[in-house]
């Protein structure tokens, strides 16, 4: 029997859905909202014969859609929640063996596929809001369809959304049907109120509810972006009346489910419900007329400070500004108010971006190695998950000890995966199973979770251990009633304490039961089951200087109150991309403790290397966590493992790290005259680069016994690189590419050879007259470049066409040469003229 079950647009439509289901294995929901797809489409589809006596399983994004939606539907059958339809989200269920429809939300899907790919028992999953694109609905959608095609032909899937295309969703499913549904909405006047830059949110919305109760009729819903503006402007209002007196309420996820129905029922008088994004789709509350949105909401990014998940605020997408005004037309005409401007509205992004594009794919990346999936690619998705990002999770997912090198569950990453946590805080919690730490890692997973206890950019008010222990001492002193120090939020330590006592039942402890309060080694312990990328070393005694597992550097900031301690476990850190990271929160760690938890990780490993700082090769046996090495100790290496360390060294270093003297660039740069010559001949090639790809094959005979770069000056670097010419090089080398030329004077004047250009033959003026050709080497084939000297030994000209030069060049330098250097001589006919070294009074 269904009781208070009025029409909605979905009923036109709710047959066809049906038969689309019965023929299809698929099927794709476009309907508007306002069109009662939630609660109407799994109630009109429970008697289906198709369905064959099977439960019907609902997604849903939010835990407070999700019971709201369980128990409207089971009122509609006239039941108390639990029998026919139920719920199941974290910490919570309400199902019976009567159940034949469970909404839960997307963890609990997951993890049921994980336990039971084929979900024996289930005849249909629906997903609602899909249009929202939760990495989570996007994973589960993956493996419901991995399941579909490989293990349950029988099971069906049907995706709903509000705003979403069909059609590629539609595609996914192997061309499922896409039906398409009106939603329910009345003509909304937007008004447009820019918010005061420097005025708080709160504030700013306030003073809307004030307008808004001035200017309409009905009740209001007011879009904040999370719990605390949303109590903050709750003060406000409550501070200073508004006309009519007006009903607050509030609606955030976290409420008990007596507030959660003042807030959706019609009241007595006018009623302003305060509410997170929640209240956009899935919930409906009755009698508003009235909207006003912040343009704010919450969205889980990935914080790299924490290696967590974070709420943080962000603007709106031009669809949620669409669905939010649309709530104050359900009933007849209504009226929206929107805290910006019409220029802010055109800007604004069509739709969010799927999840999967930007997240932290840690979870993802555990989920897909439960369900034995090496490849991500094997599976179906609407957007798959970035490749970058998905290796960088394996890599943590392999520190924490989850994944082995062949990217399987371990042991450990099997418990880790039972539990509804990231990955990190699953691995905290694991950390302090069966030992007398259990109830305090089930608080440190809270505190990890949630906001923190302090207020602000606080600063360490005393010296502590461990800036955790620091925050356990509050959250206990706030259990206790005891006075609390300045700047501790008493709202977070609500959220923390009730976090933990979840955590505690899922456990299996005792609430209340409570060891006596840890040190903090053994606070550090733990954190570094979830932490091993964040284990720090002190650069040097007494500093506040560290480096972490990863490389990084990292530095104590004024908010932690840690002490100097030769290791640390860092939980929350910020900057490092051009410098040292500032460390937030973190805590002291022993040695001991570090060697204890990674005993089946840490051994000796034997390491011969070039020490860069030393310039030299360094031999010993290491114990090492990432970039931190805990301890070594030295070993005797063998002449191969020197050898080869020192070639890894020169490479480093460079080849400018030989004894390149001129004569030995000399010999490079003239085989490379002949090489490029004598194209048809066999030269090998010295230029550098050949040189530093054949590093071991020419110097290696050469190096022998030695150890460090101070060594290497000892090379005669001539000798080495003659060693790669065999005789015939050798000969030819010597006559076709000479060191020096013989000139008309009779002196023999050195050849300079360049990397790139002909050899230089610089040589005073006067010791070339009578000469008509340029010289050559290389038999003729390369002309050299005569730099044309004064009696100073200063150019006159570069040339390579001498003749050239006596005609029309000579005469001019000649005219400006005669008078300056009078002694040397300047005939009018240079090729008449002897050559000489030696200036008029003397005879050549």
């Amino acid at each position: 029997m269904i009781s208070n079950y009025g029409k909605f647009p979905i009923d036109s439509i709710l047959g066809d859905v049906a038969l689309a289901l019965r023929s299809n294995q698929a099927a794709v929901l476009q309907a508007e909202p306002g069109a009662g797809k939630t609660t109407r489409v799994p109630l009109a589809l429970l008697d289906e014969p198709w369905l064959a006596g099977q439960r019907i399983l609902m997604l849903e994004p939010r835990r407070l859609a999700a019971t709201n939606a369980a128990r409207y539907m089971a009122g509609c059958l006239g039941e108390q929640v639990g029998a026919t339809v139920g719920y199941a989200i974290r910490f919570d269920r309400r199902t019976s063996a009567a159940t034949r429809l469970e909404v839960v939300t997307e963890g609990i899907l997951t993890r049921r596929l994980q336990a039971d790919p084929t979900l024996e028992g289930v005849g249909l999953v629906i997903f609602d809001e899909f249009h929202e694109r939760n990495l989570n609905s996007d994973l589960a959608l993956a493996l419901c369809r991995d399941a579909q095609l490989g293990l349950r032909e029988d099971l069906k899937l049907l995706v709903m959304s509000a705003t979403l295309d069909g059609e590629p969703v539609a595609r996914l499913l192997g061309d499922a049907p896409l039906l398409r549904c009106p939603g329910r909405c009345h003509p909304v006047e937007v008004t447009y109120l820019p918010r005061e830059p420097q005025g708080p949110l709160a504030e700013v919305v306030a003073r809307a509810v004030r307008r808004a109760a001035r200017e309409t009729e009905g009740d209001m819903l007011v879009f904040l972006p999370g719990a605390g503006e949303i109590l903050r402007c709750r003060d406000l209002l409550l501070r200073e009346p508004v006309v009519d007196d007006p009903q607050i309420n509030v609606l955030y996820g976290d409420l008990p489910f007596a507030e959660q129905e003042r807030a959706l029922r019609p009241g007595p008088r006018r009623k302003v419900v305060l509410a997170t994004n929640i209240a956009e789709t899935s919930l409906t509350i009755e009698g508003v007329r009235v909207v006003i949105d912040s343009g704010f909401m919450r969205q889980s990014r990935f914080d790299a400070g924490s290696g967590l998940p974070r709420l943080v605020s962000v603007r709106i997408t031009a669809a949620n500004a669409d669905q939010r005004a649309g709530r104050a037309g359900r009933l007849g005409p209504g009226r929206c108010y929107r805290l910006w401007t019409e220029a802010t509205h055109g800007g604004l992004l069509p739709f969010a971006a799927p999840e999967i594009r930007s997240a932290d794919l840690t979870l993802l990346a555990l989920e897909l190695a439960r369900w034995g999936v090496p490849d991500a690619m094997s599976l179906c998705w609407l957007d798959a998950p970035p490749a970058g990002a998905l290796s960088a999770a394996r890599a943590l997912l392999r520190q924490l000890g989850a994944l082995d090198a062949r990217q399987r569950l371990t042991r450990l990453g099997q418990a880790m995966a039972e539990l509804p946590a990231h990955p990190r805080i699953a691995a905290l919690l694991v950390a302090g199973r069966g030992n007398p730490l259990a109830p305090w890692a089930c608080d440190l997973a809270a505190l990890l979770e949630e906001r923190d206890l302090l207020r602000g950019n606080r600063r360490a008010s005393h010296a502590t251990d461990s800036d955790l222990l620091e925050r356990l001492d509050i959250l206990q002193a706030w259990r206790t009633k005891a006075s609390l120090p300045e700047g501790v939020d008493a709202s977070a330590c609500r959220t923390v304490d009730r976090a933990a006592r979840a955590w505690r039942r899922r456990s299996r402890l005792e609430q209340g039961a409570q060891t006596a309060m840890p040190d903090a080694d053994s606070i550090g312990g733990l954190l570094l089951a979830a932490y091993p990328d964040r284990l720090a070393r002190q650069r040097e005694v007494g500093s506040k200087r560290y480096v972490l597992a990863n490389g990084q550097g990292g530095c104590l900031s004024p908010r932690s109150g840690l002490r100097g301690t030769e290791y640390l476990v860092a939980v929350h850190v910020s900057g490092g991309r051009t410098g040292d990271a500032f460390i937030h929160q973190a805590s002291s760690v022993g040695l001991a403790s570090i060697e204890s938890f990674y005993a089946e990780r840490l051994g000796w490993q034997r390491r011969v290397f070039w020490d860069a700082a030393q310039q030299r090769i360094v031999a010993r046996e290491e114990r090492s966590l990432g970039a931190l090495l805990l301890a070594s100790r030295p070993v005797e290496a063998s002449g191969d493992e020197m050898h080869q360390a020192l070639l890894e060294g020169i490479r480093q270093l460079g080849l400018d790290a030989l004894p390149w003297e001129d004569e030995a660039r000399q010999l490079q740069y003239r085989v490379a005259v002949m090489a490029e010559a004598y194209a048809e001949q066999s030269w090998p090639d010295l230029s550098d680069d050949a040189l530093r790809e054949s590093l071991a094959e020419w110097l290696s005979p050469f190096v022998a016994g030695m150890r460090r770069a101070a060594d290497l000056k000892r090379l005669d670097l001539v000798e080495v690189l003659r060693s790669r010419l065999d005789w015939s090089h050798l000969r030819l080398l010597d006559t076709e590419v000479p060191t020096h030329l013989a000139v008309p004077s009779g002196h023999r004047v050195r050849l300079t050879y360049q990397q790139n250009g002909p050899p230089i033959l610089a040589v005073k003026l006067q010791e070339l007259f009578g000469l008509a050709d340029t010289p050559s080497v290389a038999g003729g084939r390369v002309a050299v470049q005569l730099h044309l000297l004064s009696p100073a030994r200063r150019p006159l000209a570069v040339t390579q066409d001498l003749r050239h030069f006596w005609d029309h060049v000579y005469p001019e330098v000649r005219r400006e040469m005669a008078g300056r250097y009078p002694k040397h001589p300047w005939p009018d006919d240079p090729w008449r003229a002897i050559p000489t070294r030696s200036t008029k009074r003397k005879k050549p």
